[in-house]
């Protein structure tokens, strides 16, 4: 079968269940444990072949990307396309919706749903294996984004993964602030508050521990709220306000600024969302997914 001309793909948002900082490597990266689960809350991507090069085009963000030959979508684009014998280039357009900077992994899934779509365009032509080692070198989360698995637990930096069955869909609550966090500035507000950081070793995960959310909300925390609440004291009273609404589960977003819950209803969650009122936060209604995301699939506009 022929390539496509042009694929439309699905760029999901994630959620850290819980994320461990074990230690920093002289080189100034730093060894995580964490688990990963998807939202249905998604960016679009829109891939066509074009003669030459990579150009993107973006609706909705809200806030500034940056240059474009820096966005990771375009750098996605390029790794697969160097790697491929650069036959042809391509063109982006990225509808946004998942906030920038929140600690959702926005920028990250655009990355990974790039690789998929231009290696689609392509036919395949680069392997799995190789495709999944691009992703490693562009960030900790691009791996488990483009592995097409629904929830995985992740070490090192994000690039050892294994995949485990995803708890059951769940309605979930995404409060957006009005401040960004900065990945980088995170872990350096986590760096200041332990210069030299005590060993520790990874927790020992239970299969029926990752089974369901209540579970779950019991294995741990976030190793970035201390940091990050300590710099935004208005992110720990939105993150106690969640907390105050009886989730299954609620926690800092990755590196931040969003926190996320879980609950046990739409009606659940639509009260919560009814109780935080949308005057001082954005409000996200979305779900956990429970099946693999789509692939790459052939579009016609």
């Amino acid at each position: 079968m022929a390539a496509p001309d042009r694929v439309r793909v699905a760029a999901h948002a994630k959620l850290n269940l819980f994320l461990r900082i074990l230690a920093r490597e002289q080189s100034g990266y730093h060894q995580i444990e964490t688990a990963f689960a998807l939202l249905d809350l998604a960016d679009e991507l829109t891939v066509s072949r074009a003669p030459a090069g990579v150009t993107l085009a973006v609706q909705g963000a809200t806030a500034d990307l940056g240059p474009p030959e820096e966005n990771l979508a375009v750098r996605a684009a390029h790794a697969v396309l160097e790697a491929s014998g650069r036959r042809f280039g391509v063109a982006i357009e990225l509808v946004k919706r998942i906030p920038v900077r929140a600690g959702l992994g926005g920028g990250s899934s655009d990355a990974a749903a790039a690789l998929l779509a231009v290696n689609a365009l392509g036919g395949d032509a680069v392997p799995r294996p190789e495709l999944l080692h691009l992703a490693t070198r562009l960030g900790a989360d691009v791996a488990f984004l483009a592995s097409g698995a629904p929830a995985a637990v992740a070490w090192g930096r994000g690039e050892r993964l294994f995949r485990f069955a995803p708890p059951p869909a769940a309605p979930a609550l995404v409060a957006v602030p009005p401040m960004d966090v900065a990945t980088p500035d995170a872990y350096g507000w986590w760096d200041a508050l332990y210069p030299e950081p005590a060993a520790r070793g990874p927790v020992v995960l239970d299969a029926e521990a990752l089974a369901g959310w209540g579970s779950i909300g019991r294995l741990g925390g976030n190793d970035f709220e201390i940091p990050v609440f300590g710099k935004h004291p208005a992110l720990r009273t939105l993150y106690e306000r969640l907390a105050g609404t009886k989730p299954l589960w609620v926690r800092l977003c990755g590196s931040g600024s969003a926190v996320a819950a879980v609950y046990r209803s739409e009606r659940d969650r639509d009260d919560a969302a009814m109780m935080l009122g949308e005057k001082q936060q954005r409000l996200i209604r979305t779900m956990t997914r429970a099946t693999p995301p789509a692939g790459p699939k052939p579009s016609d506009s």
